[in-house]
């Protein structure tokens, strides 16, 4: 045992406040009787003195003790009555200088008792065994409280009341009613210093010892923070975001209960030791997210400070709860700070990111009108933001929306203008989503095909709806602006059609059934198969990657085309006119064949190049 945990000379002036009215009618005899009672069981339980007994060396609180420890704190509590009395009638008297060197044995022991306890019970005065219960709750354990001692039948009900507590529990109980006993007979000798001296230093040193285990690096400052690669200290934030709960969730109230219990007599003195032992090490936990706020702000770092600021967020009514006392008033300012600059933080990653759209240098089409990487990489990031809705409404609350320029495409209209977008949190994501379709409407203008820049913005508008109807953010945008959108799409969609297979329908007559001279049907015919061929055979290498989007397209394209040709190769092309020679040259295409052309296409593979050898060979299948 440490030296540092006991006195080592006696203090005559330590002695306890003026007898109360109560302690005035305290008489000589009695006086003396408490104090020889309480030489007998202090001096037996004195192992520095030179007749101890061998019992002295063992537990005074073990279960087999029991009794003697009950009639050792009387016998203080009955000498302390007696040095009060002193005090009063006999300050000068020998008495009371034997009174005090009893009391400070007595106090020694105790101190001793009070280190053993907390050192024998240590895996049972875990915080997990404290958090679960109220602190304003002491049940009693199996063994004896010594806060009431000559209460025995609350005593004995308390005990009932335990049957159904674990055992394990039980124990734990049982530790803290020693604790609490001895840390009152310390108080109210006068010797509160020394017991919370030694409570400080032992929960300190398990408060430590946990938060080390959590995997908590005090010694990991701003600097520190600064110089680590981001994969690093990605991993370092996991980490905290773990810790961070299991501390304020358990390691702190269950310390902050047991200095509670302990300290029952004296709630300032619970306080004061609580902070003492956790300030340190709650100081470390909350100034990382701090420290890592201050790091440099990229928009992939996003997600991880918002981790950071709805930890922090969530766990402060705990901690704003638990170090409620001015003396943790740095501890609470540190957790706000984190807040704070958590939040500036992501208000600057949000502005880069929005700057990083408008920015985007890409200048190369996408083959095939397929799906931008622009595309993909905001929404999937904006899908992700909508996961932290309620982070986010905290920090964009107070910031409001800013258009700095007129919008290259005004026809998408202002987010704000959007009747079914409300919270800020849902413009501000509108509003990225409309600054990427702007700037994709310019991306389209990049292809020489018109038909392909409408195809480009149908498959990418598609995405971003698909992408608003599989997340959160179809909850933040409503149904009104998928609805809208989905419109566009359509209109992109028939722009495409239009504007693609102009050249085929423009081929066919307006009226397929009218009788025309034989040279305008062989020339409808030969253009039809040549605007078919070149459209077909341009087409094959464009995409559309949503399934539901290329059959709808592919069903549009066949009700626009096949109905109006099959009326013609009816009339014009059919079996009846077999006996015409031009009719096998000029006639490639049944209305089947058509169909069996359109289930290739745009699917991006472009390895058909042309049509198939019915066409080159230019006779008619079947």
């Amino acid at each position: 045992m440490k030296a540092i945990f006991f006195k080592s000379s006696p203090s005559p002036t330590r002695m306890t406040p003026p007898a109360s009215p109560l302690h005035l009618t305290f008489s000589e005899s009695l006086m003396e009787e408490n104090i020889e009672a309480a030489e007998l069981i202090i001096t037996k339980w004195d192992s520095s003195s030179d007749n101890h007994s061998s019992s002295s060396n063992a537990s005074l609180f073990s279960d087999d003790n029991r009794e003697e420890a009950k009639l050792y704190l009387s016998s203080v509590k009955g000498l302390q009555k007696a040095m009060q009395y002193l005090v009063s009638h006999q300050a000068s008297s020998e008495m009371l200088v034997r009174a005090q060197a009893l009391m400070q044995t007595a106090m020694k022991r105790l101190e001793k008792e009070f280190y053993q306890i907390f050192k024998s019970f240590r895996f049972y005065l875990d915080p997990e065994s404290f958090s679960a219960h109220s602190s304003s709750s002491r049940p009693s354990a199996s063994r004896s409280s010594f806060s009431d001692l000559d209460e025995d039948e609350s005593e004995n009900e308390s005990r009932d009341e335990n049957d159904s507590i674990p055992g394990a529990q039980r124990v734990s109980l049982a530790a803290v009613e020693d604790l609490r006993a001895i840390a009152e007979a310390m108080i109210k000798a006068g010797y509160a210093k020394e017991c919370i001296k030694i409570y400080k230093i032992i929960r300190k040193s398990f408060v430590d010892e946990a938060l080390h285990g959590l995997g908590v690096d005090r010694t990991l400052n701003l600097q520190k923070v600064q110089k680590m690669d981001w994969e690093v200290l990605e991993v370092k934030i996991r980490n905290w975001l773990h810790a961070v709960k299991v501390a304020v969730k358990t390691l702190f109230p269950g310390e902050r209960i047991l200095s509670d219990q302990v300290f029952s007599i004296s709630p300032a003195m619970g306080e004061s030791c609580f902070a003492e032992i956790s300030k340190e090490g709650a100081l470390a936990l909350f100034a990382f997210p701090e420290n890592v706020a201050k790091c440099k702000k990229t928009p992939e770092k996003m997600f991880r400070f918002l981790d950071l600021y709805e930890a922090v967020s969530n766990l402060w009514p705990e901690v704003e709860s638990m170090f409620n006392s001015e003396s943790t008033s740095t501890l609470r300012s540190t957790a706000v700070n984190s807040l704070i600059k958590l939040g500036d933080s992501v208000r600057t990653m949000l502005t880069s990111f929005e700057t990083a759209i408008q920015k985007d240098p890409s200048k190369s089409t996408v083959p095939g009108g397929g799906i931008h990487p622009l595309t993909r990489y905001v929404m999937n990031y904006i899908s992700f933001l909508a996961d932290y809705t309620e982070v986010l409404s905290d920090i964009v609350a107070d910031w409001p929306l800013t258009i700095p320029s007129p919008l290259p495409e005004p026809f998408f209209g202002s987010p704000d203008n959007e009747e079914s977008i409300s919270s800020p949190v849902s413009v501000r994501l509108a509003w990225l989503i409309l600054l990427m379709l702007c700037k994709l409407d310019g991306k389209a203008e990049m292809y020489k095909d018109v038909s392909l820049s409408y195809l480009f913005l149908a498959n990418n508008l598609q995405y971003v709806v698909g992408k608003v109807r599989q997340s959160n953010l179809k909850i933040l945008l409503g149904d009104e602006w998928v609805t809208k959108h989905e419109l566009k799409v359509k209109q992109y969609c028939s722009n495409y059609e239009r504007m693609g297979w102009s050249k085929v329908l423009a081929s066919l007559p307006e009226n397929p059934t009218a009788e025309i001279p034989v040279d305008q049907v062989k020339d409808h015919f030969r253009n039809f198969n040549l605007a078919f061929e070149e459209t077909y055979t341009k087409q094959t290498s464009w995409v559309v990657p949503d399934p539901g989007l290329r059959d709808d397209i592919k069903i549009s394209l066949a009700r626009r085309i096949v109905p109006i040709y099959k009326e013609f190769y009816e009339t014009y092309g059919g079996m009846h006119l077999r006996k015409e020679m031009w009719v096998e040259s000029l006639v490639r295409y049944t209305p089947d064949d058509l169909g069996n052309y359109w289930s290739n296409l745009l699917n991006g593979s472009g390895s058909s190049g042309s049509v198939s050898s019915s066409a080159s060979r230019g006779g008619r299948s079947g």
